[in-house]
């Protein structure tokens, strides 16, 4: 339990009332209190009276104490006031209530989480969702977005406390730490989320990170999950977007699933098969016959959908310059790129030798 919960309720009790209140833990130690002096005070005989309490009002020089009791009736906490008159005992009341509902709203904040975290992790099975998230009064079937946050180049321990931050206000919103790097933030959706709208938001948490923290990060997107069950799913996408982004979209820094295309399928391929694709390809002579300046050109057209005079304007270049490297590219490998066919099996060819260089594979 964090003594900054109990902390934030007492002083805004304490502006309301000018009285001064504090809560022991169940060794009679001060561990929040209005008066700094009192921290870290332990009041061991106070403590053992407060446990047999059955949670009735109790006086102590001049103080007035009330137990905050946890599961199986076990002694956890108490929350006193100065004072033993009858108005301190009012207040006393009044701030057992409001800081046993702040307790309680914290461990429940903090169960939800972990178990989250365990849906995301695959350490819960699918028949037990349904009663953990019964028991937490949990929703099943609203939908969530998975945003994965790498931290990149050097990684902040502020970075959860921070985002956990923005998402503050709402008890369906976790930030969850999974490693070092990783960050996972699960976000409830109000309803139909578009593919910007969700982009959007990485955005605003990678402005955050880099604002605030000054730490670069690259964002994977899952699709949204409209079931908890499909939480554990959407994370791997997003997993999956990062690592196939690294591959064949190393210029972006927010990465949806959903926008991978082929560089999905090719990642998943094994590397033999791979090796076996480009060796069909490239009967003629290998991929690595095509220099630096043919291969920037190559990219160029695609980039232009196979567009010749909008590539030669692109590139600065005549026309039927374009065309004669066009004709020695067909002449090397035996690919046309100007017919569509042969330009998307080139296209995947390069993409194939870009996933076997990023596994260290020799092609």
């Amino acid at each position: 339990m964090s003594n900054n919960v109990f902390q934030s309720v007492i002083v805004q009790l304490k502006e309301i009332t000018n009285m001064t209140f504090g809560v022991i833990d169940n060794d009679g130690c001060v561990v929040s209190c209005t008066d700094v002096t009192l921290l870290g005070e332990r009041w061991t005989d106070v403590a053992a009276k407060l446990a047999n309490s059955e949670g009735q009002l109790l006086t102590f020089g001049q103080k007035t104490f009330k137990a905050i009791f946890g599961g199986n009736n076990r002694f956890e906490y108490a929350v006193f006031c100065t004072g033993d008159d009858e108005q301190a005992r009012t207040y006393c009341s009044l701030a057992y209530v409001s800081l046993n509902n702040a307790k309680t709203f914290y461990e429940e904040k903090h169960d939800r989480g972990t178990f989250v975290k365990n849906i995301i992790m695959d350490n819960i099975l699918s028949g037990d969702i349904y009663i953990r998230a019964k028991e937490l009064h949990f929703a099943t079937d609203v939908p969530r977005a998975v945003f994965l946050v790498r931290q990149v180049g050097r990684s902040d321990v502020a970075a959860v406390d921070m985002l956990s931050e923005m998402y503050s206000d709402r008890q369906q919103d976790f930030v969850l730490s999974i490693n070092e790097t990783d960050i996972a933030v699960i976000k409830q959706l109000p309803g139909e989320t578009s593919a910007e709208e969700l982009e959007a938001m990485a955005k605003t948490i990678e402005d955050k990170m880099k604002s605030e923290l000054y730490v670069k990060t690259v964002i994977g997107i899952g699709t949204v999950a409209q079931h908890l069950r499909e939480l554990s799913d959407v994370y791997k996408e997003a997993q999956t977007a990062i690592d196939v982004g690294k591959v064949f979209d190393t210029e972006r820094s927010i990465i949806n699933y959903e926008n991978l295309g082929i560089g999905r399928l090719i990642y998943q391929l094994p590397t033999t098969l791979c090796d076996i694709y480009l060796t069909e390809v490239f009967k003629k002579n290998s991929i690595d016959a095509l220099d630096q300046e043919t291969l920037f050109t190559i990219n160029k057209f695609f980039e232009n959908n196979l567009n010749v005079s909008e590539t030669s304007r692109k590139l600065f270049v005549h026309r039927n310059t374009l065309v004669y490297r066009l004709e020695k590219i067909k002449k090397l490998t035996g690919l046309d790129l100007r017919e569509f066919d042969h330009a998307i099996v080139f296209k995947v060819a390069l993409m194939v030798r870009k996933y076997l260089s990023s596994r260290d594979v020799r092609i």
